[in-house]
């Protein structure tokens, strides 16, 4: 991965994904209606929705297509938001709160839905999505998480232990709900596949041109580069956890929290059939979480929270290496896994997602908590709606005018380092 640390940048997606478009840098004059900043699943999804409708846009991204997030994550395409449904109509209210939870469970059918419509090869499967639960103490909790989204429809279920451990292929888990919206792909071959698609139905895409200024003139905005300026009636801003001073506001909105993976060689055919044999993905309800699944040549994959500073990235990657033996006996002792690698995922004081309008004609979306492969995508749809003037009670994630801020943001990298490290210490009280 181009211009990454070392101990982030040895990506297994970078080495299979298929390439994507050939873009140029932004270089001279583009007045357009819609400019958007970011190239991931917001950006992306924002474009081609946009101009599916015919509706002109320029995407201006700071590094290549999916650099961020959206090339970097562990491909789980997972239905709901971080927090239950219940606890989100709280939240946002009962009308806003519904929408909001309506949108986050049809989320998936939505990228599916894109895949299937423009043919995007990303090793995409919807075999359905696990979260295996730990601990006993916990079982109570995550039955009531079941039953809230079986209220409203939602094709989920509970395993007791022993099908836990069928579906997973170890024994670690108590039990665990099965989703059937969610299922897995490439994450970085689904980001390239969508910039090819929002290409081909007219939008243009700007790569290693990043924005370093905006400025409002009257009814439209400037968006300036190094080398090129945008004219736009509209700036939609889809940064997300790579937020930078470009608008304070944003990023003071957003903590980004390092997660890091590593992936196997691909295993031989005994052992890959015992390990998630249904073909599912898997991220556990620990405090530090641990997400796993397989990719379409039998690797292992296995993510978790990472660190800021490159000695703690190379230890929380080791530790990775370590828990997938434990987790998966079945496993060589001297597998190797070559491939190690991470990035920022941005979380919100409320563990929701946010869509603001805190000026005329610049909208901004992100915050997505690590469920960012189907709601960013969702997301950038409600962009599409917004911008096409959709009136604002029948969008479907409510529009707010003003962004949360993060208490004590200039302090949120010890505050997540010892957030980590307690968390961790009652994950392993608990066992």
């Amino acid at each position: 991965m181009a211009n990454e640390s070392e101990p982030l940048a040895l990506s297994l997606w970078a080495a299979t994904a298929p390439p994507g478009p050939d873009c140029p840098s932004l270089d001279g004059e583009e007045e357009t209606e819609v400019a958007i900043v970011g190239g991931g699943y917001t950006g992306f999804s924002a474009a081609l929705h946009l101009a599916e409708r015919g509706i002109a846009c320029v995407l201006l991204e700071a590094q290549d297509i999916g650099w961020g997030a959206s090339g970097r994550n562990g491909g789980q395409v997972i239905a709901g938001l971080k927090q239950d449904p219940d606890e989100v109509e709280r939240i946002l209210g009962p009308s806003a709160g519904k929408r909001a939870v309506a949108l986050s469970a049809r989320a998936p059918e939505i990228v599916f839905a894109i895949i299937d419509r423009y043919g995007i090869a990303c090793d995409a499967v919807r075999a359905g999505w696990i979260q295996p639960v730990p601990d006993l103490a916990s079982v109570r909790l995550h039955q009531a998480r079941l039953a809230q989204w079986q209220k409203r429809g939602a094709p989920v279920e509970w395993l007791d232990r022993s099908t836990t451990a069928q579906a997973l292929g170890t024994d670690r888990y108590v039990g665990a709900l099965l989703d059937h919206r969610g299922g897995t792909l490439d994450p970085l071959a689904y980001a390239r596949g969508l910039a090819r698609a929002a290409l081909a139905r007219g939008a243009k895409l700007y790569v290693r041109s990043r924005v370093i200024a905006l400025e409002q003139l009257g009814a439209c905005w400037r968006v300036r580069t190094r080398r090129g300026t945008v004219r736009a009636r509209f700036v939609l801003l889809c940064t997300n956890a790579y937020t930078d001073a470009l608008y304070p506001a944003m990023a003071r909105a957003l903590v980004p929290v390092v997660s890091i993976q590593v992936a196997s060689a691909p295993l031989s055919d005994n052992v890959r059939a015992s390990i998630l044999p249904g073909g599912r993905a898997a991220s556990d309800t620990q405090r530090l979480l641990v997400y796993f699944r397989l990719d379409r040549d039998g690797r292992l994959v296995i993510g978790g929270r990472g660190a800021y500073r490159e000695p703690g990235i190379r230890a929380a990657q080791a530790r990775l290496r370590r828990l997938a033996t434990r987790l998966f006996p079945q496993l060589p002792g001297d597998l190797p896994f070559p491939f190690a690698w991470g990035g920022f995922v941005a979380v919100t004081e409320d563990q929701l997602p946010f869509l603001v309008e805190p000026e005329p004609g610049l909208v901004l979306a992100g915050g997505y908590n690590g469920r960012g492969v189907a709601m960013a995508t969702a997301m950038g749809k409600v962009l599409a709606d917004k911008v096409s003037g959709v009136p604002e009670a029948e969008l479907d994630f409510p529009l707010r005018k003003r962004l949360r801020p993060v208490p004590f943001y200039a302090l949120h990298r010890p505050l997540v380092s010892l957030a980590v490290a307690f968390a961790g210490l009652r994950d392993r009280l608990a066992r």
